[in-house]
Formats: C-alpha cells, structure tokens, sequence
C-alpha cells in the first residue's frame, strides 16, 4: 500500500498519499501544513507512513486500542453511540430471521451444522459453531433490511479524507463471536472493540474508494473485522499482518454483486462472507 496513515485513540487517520490520491495531495507545502494542524488536535495519534507495513501497524493500533493503551479518551457520545449502533443492528439481525428472509436463514441453518464446543452462537441458539459460521450468519441477518447504520467516507476538515466511499455496522457480530470463544471479554472491552472496527473501517473508507476499481465496499470492514478478531483473541500484530494479507489477496469480492437487474441473495450477504472469510484467515494465521 502508498497509503500513510495516522491513528487516533478513537480515529483511525489514512493520510493520503495513496496513489490516487497523493498526486492532488502533499505536493504543496499550505496542504501538508494543513493536515498537520488538522492532525494537532489528537495527541495520542499513531502514524502509519505510507513507505510502512500498514497491515502490521492496523494489528498494532488494533491491540493497542482495545487493550486501553492510550487510556480512557473516548468521548462519552461515542460510547453511548456504540451501543446504540449495536442494539439497533441485533434488533435488525432478529427480525430478518423472524421474517424467514432468504439468506440469513440459509447461512444460518448452515452455521448449526458446524458444532464447535469452543465457538460462538448464532442468534436464536444457545448451541456452540464455528466462530466464522457465527459470523457470516449474524452479520447477514444484520444487513438483510438495509436498515442499520452507515459511515460515509468524506472528512473534509482533514486533507485528502474525502474518497466517499461508504460501508455499514454489519461488523459487530465479530466482536461478539470472538467475546463468546474467549470467555473473558466484558461488555466495555467489546464495545470499545466495536469502535475499534468502526475506526478502521471508517478512516480507510475516506482514503480508499473502491468502487472506483469495481471492488465491493465490504473490504474495508473485513480488513478491520480480521485486526479485531485477532486482537481480542490475543494474536500478535504479524500474525494479525498475515490474516490482512489473506484476506486481501485472496478474497476480494467484485462490486458486481450489486448491479444488474437480477441480483442474488448474497448481494445483501456480502460484507458477512467476506468477513467470515477474515476470520477465518485470522484464525488460520494463529
């Protein structure tokens, strides 16, 4: 990647110098110094120089984010919006399964058929699955009625934060998944997580388009949903490098999931297979 980015205790900032976009970018000096002053005003954020290993530095701000390495500077707004984001998509996830709709119920009964005594839940069922089983089922259930929230990429009050590309908060049920294979994750370490994963996913949907390259916008979400998964379940930031790199050279949905006139039951499954295939590949990493 050409990207170089910067990570805040609650945001995660790609500077761009991505190869799009570094040529409107830092050329000129009144703009670098103005990104610099727009960066001032986080104290604690990390840079992630775009000539780095930016899948390794997202597994370290990962860790260190959910291990409460910079301390209790979340504003409380933002927890109180995490949990209401979380509710909002169970409530989602419920009733997409109490209507019967077509693919969450699919992956769903899928997933039962997988037993793992040390796994996670699908909703509904008290009975243990494989974790990534648990995932791409919650999470299309989260996102059958296209009801639950959206991130916007475009920060204009940071340079080069304006790639418009856009993603949903189907990516929550990874965080439960993994609480549920430890044991040992309370809800404040989960719903700091969940910010954590909305971070991620957020800051590289405002340097990053990837529908400008056909790519389905669910990548980002998968890239955070492997760094989260892995930092919960105590992966290092390599190990957490290596499920990145998996899932990025090996499962790229097209965007065409979402055109034409006729489209599948897995357009609106798209962000939770990808990200079964994240955890999957962090698990495979571990």
């Amino acid at each position: 990647s050409s990207h170089q980015s910067r990570l805040s205790t609650y945001h995660l900032f790609t500077r761009t110098s991505m190869r799009v976009l570094a040529r409107h970018a830092f050329r000129r000096s009144n703009l670098a110094g103005s990104c610099a002053r727009a960066f001032s005003a986080y104290p604690h954020a990390v840079v992630l120089p775009k000539d780095s290993n930016q899948a390794l530095g997202i597994g370290q701000y990962a860790i260190d984010f959910i291990n409460g390495k910079y301390g209790e500077t979340v504003d409380d707004k933002v927890w109180e919006r995490i949990e209401m984001f979380h509710t909002d998509s169970v409530m989602c996830g419920v009733s997409a399964l109490a209507m019967k709709t077509n693919a969450p119920t699919v992956l769903r009964n899928e997933a039962l058929t997988y037993k793992d005594s040390n796994g996670a839940t699908v909703f509904g069922s008290g009975e243990k699955v494989s974790p990534e089983k648990a995932v791409v089922a919650n999470a299309s259930a989260v996102r059958e009625w296209d009801s639950n929230g959206t991130v916007f990429g475009y920060n204009p009050s940071i340079p080069g934060h304006t790639a418009g590309e856009f993603g949903h908060n189907d990516f929550y049920p990874v965080v439960v998944a993994a609480a549920q294979v430890t044991g040992s994750i309370d809800g404040k370490k989960a719903l700091r997580a969940m910010i954590a994963s909305d971070e991620i996913r957020g800051r590289l949907a405002e340097v990053f388009s990837l529908k400008s390259y056909k790519i389905d916008h669910v990548v980002h979400g998968a890239i955070a949903s492997a760094a989260v998964y892995g930092a919960l379940l105590g992966a290092t930031p390599e190990q957490i490098e290596s499920a990145i790199g998996m899932a990025v050279a090996h499962y790229i949905p097209f965007r065409a999931i979402r055109a034409g006139r006729d489209l599948s039951d897995s357009k609106g499954s798209s962000a939770a297979i990808s990200t079964e295939a994240a955890v999957l590949s962090m698990r495979r990493a571990m």
